[in-house]
């Protein structure tokens, strides 16, 4: 193709059904842009983040590299392989701190200036996110931000936001300084910052989309960290810090694949708010034992399906309930479990839908079964809210390990598996007990709410305390 426009009106189309969630078609766009033009970068890279959210994982970080090899400078693409690889069976953490410190080397400034610590009579702490709005994060930042002790600190955020909502108005109210920054780009920002004399400035949104990163590479606060938007880093030298637990990085075992110093806070990395009220169903103590994970469909690797595989196989006569909107990743999944002598029936799909309608998807579903490689943060939490039990397999990463972190701190150690087999039979043994179940479904809720996961006071403390030690 020749003629410019045509090509940026494919992309435009593509591009619409891409944010419209039509992944089928969005794929079917992208690759008509690539039969014409092999090369376009952003037709390469938009396809990889399709296929991500289609459960391809593989196949888009190859065509993240391609998109590379055509423009080795852009910083966003090299986010998305950067985040894409946290999902990939086949990379380690050696492997994916690897690319985390290549983004580094080509996107940041290897000799930023650094300001000088500032006089504040309470520090300041910045706070900065494109997802302060219905996002996942809202759940964990809005208790956070609440419970700041706000006589100790003064809380700014930079909000990045597109189409403020609700929850950006819960957010901007535990705020001192709201700072709509969605306009300005990574050097205005960085030289607001500045200005406003932060001293410790978070990042939220690591390498996920629409990140500030190279504006955090320029180093605008004398204290930087980063927090919540994955368990994991980033790669950059210019961010001093990450919070972590105990469970998600044990002491001694990781600290070397981080380029930022882990901090590790006592209980849990994060605390949990539902952000509104849907009781939980009664126990459903009659009919097939229905399995399910309304997590990202992205986490469906060959892995966590073969594992859930060997469930169903054990699990006579249960169902499966899965999150999906791609007719491909259904026929895909089907064809696994097909493979495994599993009647396609069983399996169940939905799609996504409003915050009420989903947590009511849990009535459907007796045990949620936490995704391998990526566990599930936001869904476990709404799960056992719902008074859905989670079991969950530990990985060696920190994303693989967030479960464990989630369920040790509701002390659940019996939903928690250390390898495949321990997996099957915690899942077999809990289908065949519906008066287990049963009780679980009548408990978890209050569980949760003793529990660390969402004692919002006591967390802030913990993160203000983790704050004083960065100073």
């Amino acid at each position: 193709m020749t003629n410019e426009f045509p090509t940026q009106q494919s992309l435009n189309e593509a591009l619409d059904h891409q944010r419209s969630g039509r992944l089928d078609q969005a794929e079917d766009a992208y690759l008509g842009i690539l039969t014409l033009q092999p090369n376009h970068a952003a037709a390469l890279g938009n396809l990889a983040n399709v296929l991500t959210y289609s459960g391809r994982i593989e196949e888009a970080v190859d065509l993240c590299r391609r998109a590379l090899a055509v423009e080795p400078q852009n910083a966003e693409i090299h986010s998305s392989l950067c985040y894409q690889l946290l999902f990939h069976p086949n990379y380690d953490r050696a492997a994916i701190f690897q690319e985390q410190r290549e983004w580094n080397r080509r996107h940041a400034p290897q000799s930023p200036s650094i300001p000088t610590r500032h006089s504040n009579s309470r520090p300041r702490i910045g706070y900065v996110s494109p997802d302060f709005y219905g996002h996942a994060e809202c759940f964990f930042v809005i208790p956070l931000l609440k419970s700041h002790d706000r006589r100790q600190f003064e809380v700014h955020c930079y909000s990045s936001v597109q189409q403020p909502d609700k929850a950006t108005d819960l957010i901007r109210a535990s705020a001192d300084a709201w700072h709509d920054v969605r306009h300005l780009t990574n050097d205005q920002l960085a030289a607001e910052i500045r200005r406003d004399r932060i001293d410790i400035l978070v990042d939220l949104t690591m390498h996920m989309a629409s990140n500030r990163l190279p504006m955090f590479a320029q180093k605008p606060a004398p204290v930087q960290a980063t927090w919540l938007a994955y368990p994991g880093g980033t790669g950059l030298a210019a961010i001093d810090f990450r919070l972590t637990d105990p469970w998600i990085d044990p002491l001694g075992e990781s600290d070397a694949f981080y380029a930022e110093r882990s901090i590790r806070l006592p209980d849990t990395w994060c605390c949990y708010h539902p952000v509104g009220d849907v009781p939980p169903a009664a126990p459903a103590n009659s009919g097939p034992v229905t399995f399910g994970c309304l997590n990202n469909p992205c986490k469906l690797n060959r892995p966590t399906l073969n594992l859930w595989a060997g469930v169903l196989s054990s699990a006579r006569n249960s169902r499966l309930l899965l999150l999906s909107k791609s007719e491909r990743q259904h026929r895909q999944i089907t064809d696994l479990f097909a493979e495994r002598e599993i009647d396609p029936s069983r399996i169940d799909f939905t799609t996504h839908v409003r915050r009420g309608e989903y947590l009511r998807l849990y009535d459907r579903i007796d045990i949620c079964l936490d995704p391998l490689i990526y566990n599930g943060i936001t869904t476990t939490c709404d799960a056992l809210w719902m008074g859905v039990p989670v079991i969950t397999r530990v990985g060696p990463t920190a994303a693989s390990r967030a479960g464990l972190s989630i369920l040790s701190n509701l002390n659940l150690p019996q939903l928690i598996a250390a390898n495949d087999a321990e997996f099957i039979a915690i899942a077999t043994e809990l289908a065949a007990d519906s008066s287990r179940r049963s009780l679980l479904r009548s408990t978890l809720r209050a569980r949760m709410l003793r529990s660390p996961i969402m004692d919002a006071p006591r967390f802030a403390r913990n993160i203000e305390s983790a704050y004083r030690s960065m100073l």
